[in-house]
Protein backbone atom coordinates (compact mmCIF):
# COMPACT_ATOMS: atom_id res chain seq x y z
CA UNK A 1 0.00 0.00 0.00
CA UNK A 2 1.12 3.54 -0.76
CA UNK A 3 0.23 6.20 1.82
CA UNK A 4 0.26 9.94 1.13
CA UNK A 5 -0.34 13.29 2.80
CA UNK A 6 -2.29 15.62 0.52
CA UNK A 7 -4.44 18.72 0.24
CA UNK A 8 -7.35 19.71 -1.96
CA UNK A 9 -6.91 23.20 -3.36
CA UNK A 10 -4.55 24.21 -0.59
CA UNK A 11 -6.95 23.24 2.19
CA UNK A 12 -6.30 21.20 5.31
CA UNK A 13 -3.79 18.38 5.22
CA UNK A 14 -5.32 14.93 4.80
CA UNK A 15 -3.95 11.41 5.08
CA UNK A 16 -4.67 9.15 2.15
CA UNK A 17 -3.83 5.93 0.37
CA UNK A 18 -3.49 5.39 -3.35
CA UNK A 19 -6.17 3.29 -4.98
CA UNK A 20 -5.23 -0.12 -6.30
CA UNK A 21 -4.61 1.24 -9.82
CA UNK A 22 -2.80 4.31 -8.40
CA UNK A 23 -5.04 6.77 -10.28
CA UNK A 24 -6.88 7.96 -7.18
CA UNK A 25 -6.38 8.89 -3.54
CA UNK A 26 -8.65 7.67 -0.75
CA UNK A 27 -9.21 10.17 2.06
CA UNK A 28 -8.88 7.74 4.96
CA UNK A 29 -10.43 9.96 7.63
CA UNK A 30 -13.41 10.72 5.39
CA UNK A 31 -13.93 7.00 4.91
CA UNK A 32 -13.53 6.21 8.62
CA UNK A 33 -12.99 9.04 11.10
CA UNK A 34 -10.42 7.30 13.28
CA UNK A 35 -7.95 9.33 15.40
CA UNK A 36 -5.04 7.51 13.75
CA UNK A 37 -6.03 8.94 10.35
CA UNK A 38 -5.57 12.53 11.56
CA UNK A 39 -1.91 12.76 10.46
CA UNK A 40 0.60 10.41 8.90
CA UNK A 41 2.58 10.37 12.14
CA UNK A 42 -0.56 9.26 13.99
CA UNK A 43 -0.98 6.45 11.46
CA UNK A 44 2.63 5.34 11.79
CA UNK A 45 2.47 5.36 15.58
CA UNK A 46 -0.77 3.31 15.54
CA UNK A 47 1.03 0.61 13.54
CA UNK A 48 -0.67 -2.55 12.34
CA UNK A 49 -4.15 -1.52 13.46
CA UNK A 50 -4.12 1.60 11.26
CA UNK A 51 -2.46 -0.12 8.30
CA UNK A 52 -4.93 -2.99 8.32
CA UNK A 53 -7.88 -0.59 8.46
CA UNK A 54 -6.43 1.50 5.63
CA UNK A 55 -6.02 -1.65 3.54
CA UNK A 56 -9.66 -2.53 4.15
CA UNK A 57 -10.77 0.95 3.07
CA UNK A 58 -8.71 0.82 -0.13
CA UNK A 59 -10.10 -2.62 -0.97
CA UNK A 60 -13.69 -1.42 -0.55
CA UNK A 61 -12.98 1.78 -2.52
CA UNK A 62 -12.19 -0.23 -5.65
CA UNK A 63 -9.66 0.36 -8.38
CA UNK A 64 -10.09 4.05 -9.15
CA UNK A 65 -11.56 7.40 -8.17
CA UNK A 66 -15.33 7.29 -7.78
CA UNK A 67 -16.27 10.37 -5.75
CA UNK A 68 -17.02 10.75 -2.06
CA UNK A 69 -13.86 9.94 -0.15
CA UNK A 70 -11.90 9.07 -3.32
CA UNK A 71 -10.26 11.75 -5.47
CA UNK A 72 -8.46 11.68 -8.80
CA UNK A 73 -4.71 11.71 -8.08
CA UNK A 74 -4.10 14.55 -10.54
CA UNK A 75 -6.62 16.73 -8.67
CA UNK A 76 -4.82 16.62 -5.32
CA UNK A 77 -1.58 18.23 -4.16
CA UNK A 78 0.81 15.71 -2.64
CA UNK A 79 2.85 16.95 0.31
CA UNK A 80 5.80 15.30 1.97
CA UNK A 81 4.39 12.27 3.85
CA UNK A 82 5.45 13.46 7.33
CA UNK A 83 5.83 17.26 7.23
CA UNK A 84 7.94 17.42 10.42
CA UNK A 85 9.46 14.02 11.20
CA UNK A 86 10.55 13.46 14.82
CA UNK A 87 14.08 12.91 13.51
CA UNK A 88 16.00 12.42 10.26
CA UNK A 89 19.29 10.56 10.04
CA UNK A 90 21.17 10.40 6.75
CA UNK A 91 23.69 7.57 6.38
CA UNK A 92 26.49 6.72 3.93
CA UNK A 93 25.56 3.23 2.79
CA UNK A 94 26.88 3.05 -0.79
CA UNK A 95 30.60 2.42 -1.29
CA UNK A 96 30.50 3.29 -4.99
CA UNK A 97 29.31 6.81 -4.22
CA UNK A 98 32.24 7.41 -1.89
CA UNK A 99 34.73 5.97 -4.35
CA UNK A 100 33.37 8.18 -7.13
CA UNK A 101 33.13 11.31 -4.99
CA UNK A 102 36.61 10.94 -3.49
CA UNK A 103 38.01 10.14 -6.93
CA UNK A 104 36.55 13.38 -8.31
CA UNK A 105 37.92 15.39 -5.39
CA UNK A 106 41.35 13.82 -5.91
CA UNK A 107 41.21 14.69 -9.59
CA UNK A 108 40.21 18.30 -8.91
CA UNK A 109 43.04 18.71 -6.42
CA UNK A 110 45.49 17.31 -8.96
CA UNK A 111 44.27 19.70 -11.65
CA UNK A 112 45.30 22.61 -9.42
CA UNK A 113 48.93 21.37 -9.33
CA UNK A 114 51.65 22.41 -11.85
CA UNK A 115 51.81 18.84 -13.21
CA UNK A 116 48.29 17.40 -12.82
CA UNK A 117 49.17 13.96 -14.20
CA UNK A 118 52.09 13.51 -11.82
CA UNK A 119 50.09 14.93 -8.92
CA UNK A 120 47.22 12.51 -9.52
CA UNK A 121 49.59 9.54 -9.47
CA UNK A 122 51.17 10.83 -6.29
CA UNK A 123 47.82 11.38 -4.58
CA UNK A 124 46.70 7.89 -5.52
CA UNK A 125 49.95 6.38 -4.19
CA UNK A 126 49.59 8.36 -0.97
CA UNK A 127 45.99 7.21 -0.55
CA UNK A 128 44.63 10.75 -0.63
CA UNK A 129 40.83 10.84 -0.34
CA UNK A 130 40.71 7.12 0.44
CA UNK A 131 37.65 5.79 2.24
CA UNK A 132 38.51 5.67 5.97
CA UNK A 133 38.34 2.29 7.68
CA UNK A 134 35.65 3.49 10.09
CA UNK A 135 33.20 3.67 7.16
CA UNK A 136 33.51 -0.10 6.74
CA UNK A 137 33.39 -0.72 10.48
CA UNK A 138 30.07 1.00 11.21
CA UNK A 139 27.30 3.04 9.58
CA UNK A 140 28.00 6.77 9.65
CA UNK A 141 25.30 9.45 9.67
CA UNK A 142 24.45 13.08 10.24
CA UNK A 143 21.12 14.69 11.18
CA UNK A 144 19.51 16.88 8.49
CA UNK A 145 17.08 19.55 9.59
CA UNK A 146 13.71 17.89 10.21
CA UNK A 147 12.02 21.30 9.96
CA UNK A 148 13.07 22.00 6.36
CA UNK A 149 11.32 19.05 4.71
CA UNK A 150 9.25 19.43 1.53
CA UNK A 151 7.66 17.07 -0.97
CA UNK A 152 7.23 16.24 -4.62
CA UNK A 153 6.15 19.10 -6.87
CA UNK A 154 7.51 21.78 -4.55
CA UNK A 155 10.14 24.19 -5.86
CA UNK A 156 13.69 23.89 -4.60
CA UNK A 157 14.66 27.45 -3.67
CA UNK A 158 18.35 28.04 -4.37
CA UNK A 159 20.07 29.22 -1.14
CA UNK A 160 21.40 32.72 -1.74
CA UNK A 161 24.80 31.96 -0.17
CA UNK A 162 25.72 29.20 -2.63
CA UNK A 163 26.87 29.10 -6.25
CA UNK A 164 27.11 25.29 -6.63
CA UNK A 165 23.95 23.29 -5.97
CA UNK A 166 23.65 19.53 -6.23
CA UNK A 167 21.03 16.79 -5.93
CA UNK A 168 21.53 13.44 -4.18
CA UNK A 169 19.60 10.30 -5.13
CA UNK A 170 18.64 8.46 -1.94
CA UNK A 171 15.79 6.57 -0.37
CA UNK A 172 15.01 5.75 3.22
CA UNK A 173 12.93 3.86 5.74
CA UNK A 174 10.41 5.10 8.28
CA UNK A 175 10.48 3.52 11.72
CA UNK A 176 7.14 2.14 12.85
CA UNK A 177 8.35 1.01 16.25
CA UNK A 178 10.80 2.36 18.78
CA UNK A 179 13.58 0.58 20.58
CA UNK A 180 16.95 0.75 22.28
CA UNK A 181 20.02 -1.48 21.85
CA UNK A 182 18.25 -3.23 18.97
CA UNK A 183 19.68 -6.43 17.51
CA UNK A 184 20.01 -6.21 13.69
CA UNK A 185 17.92 -9.37 13.29
CA UNK A 186 15.03 -7.63 15.06
CA UNK A 187 15.32 -4.35 13.18
CA UNK A 188 13.32 -5.39 10.09
CA UNK A 189 10.17 -5.62 12.20
CA UNK A 190 10.66 -1.98 13.22
CA UNK A 191 10.43 -0.62 9.66
CA UNK A 192 7.05 0.85 8.71
CA UNK A 193 7.76 1.76 5.08
CA UNK A 194 9.95 3.55 2.56
CA UNK A 195 10.17 6.87 0.67
CA UNK A 196 12.51 8.57 -1.80
CA UNK A 197 14.89 11.24 -0.48
CA UNK A 198 16.59 14.06 -2.38
CA UNK A 199 19.31 15.53 -0.17
CA UNK A 200 20.01 18.89 -1.84
CA UNK A 201 23.56 20.06 -1.16
CA UNK A 202 25.32 23.41 -1.48
CA UNK A 203 28.65 21.93 -2.53
CA UNK A 204 30.76 25.09 -2.34
CA UNK A 205 29.51 25.82 1.17
CA UNK A 206 29.98 22.19 2.17
CA UNK A 207 33.56 22.20 0.88
CA UNK A 208 34.29 25.36 2.87
CA UNK A 209 32.80 24.01 6.12
CA UNK A 210 33.91 20.39 6.23
CA UNK A 211 37.67 20.86 6.78
CA UNK A 212 36.76 22.11 10.26
CA UNK A 213 35.74 18.53 11.08
CA UNK A 214 32.30 19.68 12.12
CA UNK A 215 29.27 19.81 9.89
CA UNK A 216 27.98 19.69 7.21
CA UNK A 217 26.05 22.67 8.58
CA UNK A 218 24.79 25.17 6.00
CA UNK A 219 26.05 22.98 3.19
CA UNK A 220 22.92 20.95 3.84
CA UNK A 221 20.55 22.97 6.02
CA UNK A 222 18.28 25.44 4.24
CA UNK A 223 14.59 25.60 3.42
CA UNK A 224 13.43 23.13 0.74
CA UNK A 225 16.75 21.27 1.02
CA UNK A 226 15.32 17.97 2.29
CA UNK A 227 12.77 16.46 -0.09
CA UNK A 228 10.94 13.27 0.92
CA UNK A 229 8.12 11.54 -0.98
CA UNK A 230 6.07 11.11 -3.00
CA UNK A 231 4.51 8.50 -0.70
CA UNK A 232 5.31 5.91 1.93
CA UNK A 233 5.14 2.42 0.53
CA UNK A 234 4.50 0.03 3.40
CA UNK A 235 7.26 -2.45 4.22
CA UNK A 236 5.17 -5.46 3.20
CA UNK A 237 4.94 -4.13 -0.37
CA UNK A 238 8.58 -3.23 -1.09
CA UNK A 239 11.97 -4.97 -1.15
CA UNK A 240 14.54 -2.31 -0.20
CA UNK A 241 17.43 -4.36 -1.55
CA UNK A 242 16.03 -5.05 -5.02
CA UNK A 243 15.04 -1.70 -6.51
CA UNK A 244 16.36 0.47 -9.33
CA UNK A 245 17.20 4.09 -8.53
CA UNK A 246 17.04 6.37 -11.57
CA UNK A 247 17.96 10.04 -11.93
CA UNK A 248 16.61 12.26 -14.72
CA UNK A 249 17.54 15.91 -15.16
CA UNK A 250 15.22 17.82 -17.51
CA UNK A 251 13.87 14.50 -18.77
CA UNK A 252 17.29 13.06 -19.64
CA UNK A 253 18.54 10.05 -17.70
CA UNK A 254 21.67 10.96 -15.75
CA UNK A 255 22.27 7.73 -13.81
CA UNK A 256 20.80 4.38 -12.82
CA UNK A 257 21.78 2.06 -9.99
CA UNK A 258 20.56 -0.70 -7.72
CA UNK A 259 19.71 -0.72 -4.03
CA UNK A 260 21.32 -4.18 -3.92
CA UNK A 261 24.67 -2.36 -3.70
CA UNK A 262 24.04 -1.07 -0.17
CA UNK A 263 27.04 -1.98 2.00
CA UNK A 264 25.31 -1.13 5.26
CA UNK A 265 21.66 -2.27 5.36
CA UNK A 266 18.87 -0.34 7.09
CA UNK A 267 18.84 -3.00 9.82
CA UNK A 268 22.52 -2.25 10.52
CA UNK A 269 21.78 1.47 10.65
CA UNK A 270 18.93 1.00 13.12
CA UNK A 271 20.95 -1.30 15.36
CA UNK A 272 23.96 1.04 15.37
CA UNK A 273 21.92 4.17 16.07
CA UNK A 274 20.00 2.55 18.90
CA UNK A 275 23.11 1.75 20.94
CA UNK A 276 22.38 3.35 24.33
CA UNK A 277 19.80 5.56 22.58
CA UNK A 278 16.07 5.15 22.08
CA UNK A 279 14.79 5.54 18.52
CA UNK A 280 11.14 6.41 17.94
CA UNK A 281 8.28 5.71 15.51
CA UNK A 282 8.24 8.23 12.67
CA UNK A 283 12.01 8.67 12.44
CA UNK A 284 13.39 8.63 8.90
CA UNK A 285 16.64 6.78 8.13
CA UNK A 286 18.08 7.70 4.72
CA UNK A 287 20.39 5.45 2.72
CA UNK A 288 22.88 8.02 1.55
CA UNK A 289 23.64 8.62 -2.11
CA UNK A 290 23.74 5.71 -4.52
CA UNK A 291 26.75 5.36 -6.81
CA UNK A 292 26.65 7.98 -9.62
CA UNK A 293 23.61 9.46 -7.87
CA UNK A 294 24.76 13.09 -7.56
CA UNK A 295 26.27 15.82 -9.72
CA UNK A 296 29.56 15.78 -7.79
CA UNK A 297 30.33 12.33 -9.18
CA UNK A 298 29.70 13.57 -12.75
CA UNK A 299 31.25 17.03 -12.20
CA UNK A 300 27.95 18.43 -13.43
CA UNK A 301 25.86 20.61 -11.15
CA UNK A 302 22.38 22.09 -11.13
CA UNK A 303 21.21 25.27 -12.84
CA UNK A 304 18.17 27.40 -12.17
CA UNK A 305 15.18 25.95 -13.97
CA UNK A 306 16.42 22.36 -13.87
CA UNK A 307 13.77 19.72 -13.19
CA UNK A 308 14.99 16.78 -11.10
CA UNK A 309 13.22 13.43 -11.20
CA UNK A 310 14.30 10.71 -8.80
CA UNK A 311 12.60 7.37 -9.42
CA UNK A 312 12.75 4.30 -7.21
CA UNK A 313 10.98 1.32 -8.72
CA UNK A 314 8.26 0.20 -6.36
CA UNK A 315 7.94 3.62 -4.71
CA UNK A 316 7.40 6.18 -7.47
CA UNK A 317 8.91 9.45 -8.71
CA UNK A 318 10.03 12.48 -6.70
CA UNK A 319 9.95 15.52 -9.00
CA UNK A 320 11.07 19.08 -8.22
CA UNK A 321 12.18 22.22 -10.04
CA UNK A 322 15.11 24.43 -9.03
CA UNK A 323 14.32 28.14 -8.80
CA UNK A 324 16.26 31.26 -7.87
CA UNK A 325 14.50 34.12 -6.10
Amino acid sequence: MKLVTFTLGGGAQKVGALTQDETGVVDLAAADNQPYFSTMLDLIQAGDTAVERANEIVSVSGGGASGGSVFVLEDVDLLTPVPQPPQIRDFLCFEKHLLNAFGMLRQKKAEAEPDPEEALKRFEAEGAFAIPQIWYDQPLFYKPSRLGVTGTGADIVWPHFSEMLDYEMEFGCWLGKGGKDVDPKDASDMIFGYSIFNDISARDTQAYEMPAGFGPGKGKDFDTGNIIGPCIVTADAFDPYDAELIVRINGEERSRGSSSEMYHKFEDCIAHTSRAETVYPGEFFASGTIGWGCGLEHDKYLAAGDVIELEVTGIGVLKNKVVKQ
